[in-house]
């Protein structure tokens, strides 16, 4: 099964996806249990609150399903991804960062085998 990604028409300026996150989703890598990459309608309703709560225009593409940890990009920096604790206070949101998606990823299957 193939899930459906954010498109540029859900967006209010140029975002481009990391390449990475394309590659995972095209060979279905998709549950990483805790970590799940979101489907566009879920990603769209997490966008607009996120939007909602902070500045920084924060694009979310996976969420951790045993705590409010959310994947995200920021527009212009497809390749560094930003982990929000959303619904943290704005300014303490932000609870880390990795350099690239496969950075991320790889933390990501770091999860899933330390995950019970």
């Amino acid at each position: 099964m193939t899930i459906s990604l954010l498109m540029a028409e859900d967006f209010d300026e140029p975002v481009t996806l990391p390449t990475g996150l394309l590659k995972v989703v095209e060979h279905n890598l998709i549950d990483l249990t805790p970590w799940h990459i979101m489907p566009r309608d879920l990603a769209l309703v997490r966008l607009k609150g996120l939007r909602q709560r902070y500045r920084k225009k924060y694009v979310p593409f996976a969420y951790r399903q045993d705590n409010d940890d959310i994947a995200t990009m920021l527009p212009g920096v497809p390749d560094h991804v930003v982990i929000v604790h959303d619904f943290a206070g704005e300014g303490t949101e932000v609870v880390c960062e990795y350099g690239s998606f496969w950075e991320w990823f790889r933390a990501a299957v770091d999860d899933l085998i330390a995950f019970d």
